[in-house]
């Protein structure tokens, strides 16, 4: 189904890897059992590093490439494809591009005065999400969309010994758990709920603010996902200064952002 052992091989590597995902994060080892959501998930989890858009590509062909097979592989298994539609990859794939989630090489992603440029934002609840990403680490699915009921009140924080307030996310895959942000944006958005039954920001426009708003600063713009890289570094920092050890850290900010491995957390600390 592939016309070259070369791109057999570059398709093998990934889909390894999809497959070690699929693993980890789904507990999925039948790949008969793959879904469009599982497909969503790890191309959102691959944006999630900020690869390269020509990574990606290959991702998404790879994928494409795995839906045929495993309609080739089971019609000759039962007689009839069972039904496999990975078209969603696509539209992440073009999301991502126009979102700017995706560059054209590897490099440390995290802004240099992060509570500048959120500042001049010109939309207040750009600002808004802006904070609880960089605050809390949430990642832009978690903050594009919040309801009234994931507000669960304020949490004595032993890392930085003050009050926190908690968002309560569920992400793609299952992930699920606490963010932590300032009282002040947490009572702002009480606020804001007293008034509106959502808070609700389109991506698309989020993404064009942060832009605009780093050519007016003269400043590279990395998008929203770079919020995560200053609040990993900084989160870092502060579970150092409470004695933890730097492996301790790393499995502790790891956890945090909804991920398990601790090594992923050197990828925000690198470039």
């Amino acid at each position: 189904m592939i016309s070259s052992y070369g791109t057999a091989s570059t398709f093998r590597a990934l889909w390894e890897n999809f497959f070690h995902y699929l693993r980890e994060h789904w507990n999925v080892k039948d790949a008969e059992k793959i879904t469009g959501e599982m497909i969503a998930a790890y191309m959102d989890y691959k944006c999630e590093y900020h690869v390269s858009k020509q990574y990606l590509e290959k991702i998404s062909s790879a994928l494409g490439k795995l839906e045929t097979a495993l309609k080739y592989y089971t019609k000759n298994k039962y007689g009839e494809a069972k039904y496999y539609d990975f078209s969603i990859r696509q539209f992440i794939l073009n999301e991502a591009r126009n979102l700017d989630l995706v560059a054209d090489n590897f490099h440390n992603r995290a802004y240099e005065n992060p509570e500048l440029l959120i500042a001049s934002l010109s939309d207040p609840l750009h600002r808004k999400a802006a904070r609880i990403q960089y605050e809390g680490g949430a990642r832009l699915e978690g903050v594009s969309l919040i309801k009234l009921e994931q507000l669960h009140g304020i949490k004595y924080d032993d890392i930085t010994c003050s009050d926190k307030a908690i968002i309560f996310t569920k992400e793609k895959g299952g992930k699920e758990g606490d963010v932590l942000i300032s009282v002040e944006i947490y009572e702002e958005l009480l606020e804001y709920f007293t008034v509106h039954k959502h808070f609700k920001i389109d991506r698309q426009k989020y993404s064009n603010d942060i832009r605009e708003t780093c050519k007016k600063l003269g400043i590279p713009a990395e998008g929203s996902h770079a919020f995560r890289w200053n609040f990993a570094k900084r989160r870092m920092m502060e579970y150092a200064r409470a004695g933890y050890t730097y492996e301790q850290s790393l499995q502790s900010v790891s956890w945090e952002m909804k991920h398990n491995r601790a090594n992923i957390t050197t990828v925000y600390l690198g470039g």
